[in-house]
Order: C-alpha cells, then sequence, then structure tokens
C-alpha cells in the first residue's frame, strides 16, 4: 500500500471517528486492551526477533530495556487504554459560550485534530498508547516506528486493527508503515493532502529531522536533556535519592536526567553521597573541575558537549555552580525545554527556580520521573511536547483536539 492510499484510507475513517458516539469509541478502547492481553504471547514472540536483531546490532542494554515486552508491559500498555477509555470524551466538550448583543449565540467546542502521523523509535509500547488516545479523541493515525521494533509494532497494531473493527469502527483508524527505510518518513512528513499533524517521538536527531523536513504542522516531543538541581539548602539525602531515581530507575526514557548542577556551598557534603547512591548502578559521572576535586579518580572530564548530551544510557554530567542563578542560566542554555528539578528546603528558592525556569514540567524536590501522562493522571500519553505552541508536556485527549466556533442566529445579516 502506497503513502497516499493510507492518507486516503486514514481521511476516510477520521470522517466516521469524528461523529462517532462517545460509547462506540469506548467500547473499541475496552475491545483493544483485552485483544492486547489475550494475544500477550504472539506478541512476545514477535517482540523477540527484534531483541535478537537489536543486540546483533550492537544495541546498548538500556535501549535493549526500551524495546523489551514482556507480560507485564503488555498489560500496563493494557490497562493505560482501559484508562483512556474511561475518561469523558473530549470531543463536542464547550470550552466556552456567549450572546452577542446582536443575538447570535457562539460556542467554542472541541474537535478532533483529524489524521494524525506519529513519527517514533524503539519504543513499541508508543504503538499502543498512540492508538488508544488517538481514538478516544476521534483522530485517525498513521504510525511509523523504527526499523527496531517493527515486528512488535505489526503485531501491536494488526491485534489494535482487528479489535477496532471488531467493535464496530473502520480497521483504518489505526494503520502501521511497514516500510522503515528512511523514504518512508520523507513520504509521510509530506503527506500535505491527509495529514493534519505529525508528531516526532524519540531523540533529538529524530525530532529535528522531522522539524527541519516535515511539510505538516509538527509538535515536538520527547527529547529530554533534564536537569536536577541541588541548592545550598537541599536535604542532601533527599537529593541523592532523587538523583538516583531520576537517572538510574529507566536511564533511556526521555524524563531521565543527564546533568547535576550542585552548589558549590553544598558540594563537599552532598557529592560524595550522590556519588555512593550511583556507584550501586556503576553509573559514569562526567565532572567539572571542582567535581573531580571533591571525588577523586573515576570521574571523568565533562566537556560543553557533555552538557548537551542526552546520554539515554548510566552516564550523568554534573557541574558545581556558584549560585542558583548560574545553575538557572545553565538549564537555559542546554536544557531541552523538557523537566528540571530543585532540591532545596528554601521556599523563596523554590520560588525563583519554578518561576524563571522554561521547561514543560518544574519540579522542587521530586524526580523528574514523574512527568508521563499517566503519572499527571492523563492515562496514556501520546508524547511529552517540549514547545509552546498547541500543547505543552505531557500530551493526553485534550491535547488532541482543536476547536470550532458553532454560531446559531435567527436571521442576523452584518451590516
Amino acid at each position: 500500500m502506497t503513502m497516499i492510499e493510507m492518507g486516503q484510507r486514514a481521511k476516510a475513517a477520521s470522517r466516521v471517528l469524528a461523529s462517532a458516539k462517545s460509547g462506540l469509541k469506548t467500547q473499541a478502547l475496552y475491545a483493544l486492551a483485552d485483544a492486547l492481553e489475550a494475544n500477550a504471547q504472539a506478541i512476545i514472540e514477535a517482540n523477540k526477533i527484534d531483541l535478537q536483531n537489536g543486540r546483533d546490532n550492537g544495541m546498548s542494554e538500556a535501549l535493549i530495556d526500551r524495546l523489551a515486552l514482556d507480560e507485564g508491559r503488555i498489560s500496563g500498555m493494557a490497562q493505560g487504554a482501559r484508562q483512556v477509555a474511561a475518561f469523558a470524551d473530549p470531543v463536542g466538550t464547550v470550552i466556552s459560550g456567549n450572546t452577542l448583543p446582536n443575538g447570535l449565540s457562539v460556542t467554542k467546542v472541541r474537535v478532533p485534530l483529524g489524521v494524525i502521523g506519529i513519527i517514533y523509535e524503539a519504543r513499541p509500547n508508543v504503538t499502543a498508547d498512540a492508538a488508544a488516545l488517538c481514538l478516544k479523541s476521534g483522530n485517525a493515525v498513521i504510525l511509523r516506528g523504527g526499523k527496531e521494533a517493527i515486528n512488535s509494532n505489526m503485531a501491536i497494531a494488526q491485534v489494535m486493527r482487528d479489535a477496532v473493527e471488531g467493535a464496530g469502527l473502520p480497521a483504518d483508524c489505526i494503520q502501521l508503515v511497514s516500510d522503515t527505510s528512511r523514504q518512508s518518513s520523507i513520504e509521510l512528513m509530506g503527506l500535505t493532502d491527509y495529514l493534519d499533524v505529525l508528531i516526532p517521538r524519540g531523540g533529538a536527531g529524530l525530532i529535528r529531522a522531522t522539524v527541519e523536513n516535515a511539510k505538516v504542522p509538527v509538535i515536538e516531543t520527547g527529547a529530554g536533556n533534564c536537569h536536577v538541581y541541588i541548592d545550598e539548602f537541599a536535604d542532601v539525602q533527599m537529593a541523592a535519592d532523587i538523583v538516583f531515581n531520576a537517572k538510574t530507575s529507566r536511564p533511556s526514557v526521555c524524563n531521565a536526567i543527564e546533568t547535576v548542577l550542585v552548589h558549590k556551598n553544598i558540594a563537599e557534603c552532598a557529592l560524595p553521597c550522590m556519588k555512593a547512591e550511583l556507584d550501586k548502578m556503576n553509573v559514569e559521572i562526567r565532572g567539572c573541575d571542582k567535581t573531580r576535586q571533591i571525588l577523586g579518580e573515576g570521574v571523568t572530564a565533562a566537556t560543553d558537549e557533555d552538557y548537551f548530551t542526552e546520554y539515554h544510557d548510566y552516564i550523568l554530567a554534573v557541574k558545581v555552580v556558584e549560585d542558583i542563578d548560574e545553575a538557572i542560566a545553565h538549564i537555559a542554555k542546554y536544557s531541552t525545554g523538557h523537566s528540571e528539578c530543585i532540591v532545596t528546603r528554601d521556599y523563596a528558592n523554590a520560588n525563583k527556580f519554578t518561576a524563571e525556569v522554561d521547561s514543560a514540567a518544574v519540579y522542587v524536590n521530586a524526580s523528574t520521573r514523574f512527568t508521563d501522562g499517566g503519572e499527571f493522571g492523563l492515562g496514556a500519553e501520546i508524547g511529552i511536547s517540549t514547545q509552546k505552541l498547541h500543547a505543552r508536556g505531557p500530551m493526553g485527549i485534550n491535547e488532541l483536539t482543536s476547536m470550532k466556533f458553532i454560531i446559531n442566529g435567527n436571521g442576523q445579516v452584518r451590516v
């Protein structure tokens, strides 16, 4: 099937979805969730092929973990779909309304975006999460995953298409591009007659390539060069625990931290405590001169490039800073605008950090790993937007809608 044919089918399906009853969409989502669990073994077998191919091609263990599926993760995908199914349908929700002096009634309501294209990398759970969110919000979706997960993605997509069709909606609400060549991405990026928006979900390279080459509107998501700043008034053990969780619980995901900034007045105490925790997972530290002086041997000298890098691995850049202003300036220069945290017991510094750091999620005394649609109560997410237009932060069903104005009159004409 050509990309244009996929676009035509998606557009036709989107028209059906846009007017579909809430109950029908909910029924389809529950059917989709049940089908994922019922077909877990078949999906796992397909995933094993991808895992073996990944290891044969030298994929890091952190990325292997990102790719891997088991019954628990598949159950999590199904549960995410059920959570989305249980949410109120955003389509048709009245955002605002008023009656003008001339008697016209103007109402602003939520409507689907239409056809959403999603380009993503080795995260097969995205296939299910994206399909569920798009379905609930009345959008057809064209999914284009990476070659690393193609067997997993095809298995998941087929299960979902069958389930949705069995529930009474078009199977083409959900489509997966089976061609993982660069050409298929370029064709999807140029599908201007059929695609309403394109969402890249992955590393900085994928997002940059999509923004530079797409001919359709793009929502940037996923690039996560996240920071923790340990303030001079921090609880040192709390800081160490937060850094350990934010770096090591899943280092390959976008809400994992890549850099720790430490106030000079607490560095002598905080850095050894932090390193003791990180050593449990053999995290490589790349530090500034002051960091290396305090921690001694085994700490690599950090370069400017290290502070720009999203590692997706057990590697952490560290810098000792003069004060909170230098920490905020460092984040402004190097951050991708995803998630940042301050660890402090000082109320004024906490407020200063949250006011001046310009990222989608800003934390006080909590791990950045919470930046997630499920953790924020949105169910599954389509991605975490790091831009400011249309949507920012975890994108749930409301963020996959636009709006239109409905005007009711009784014969008014403009003079």
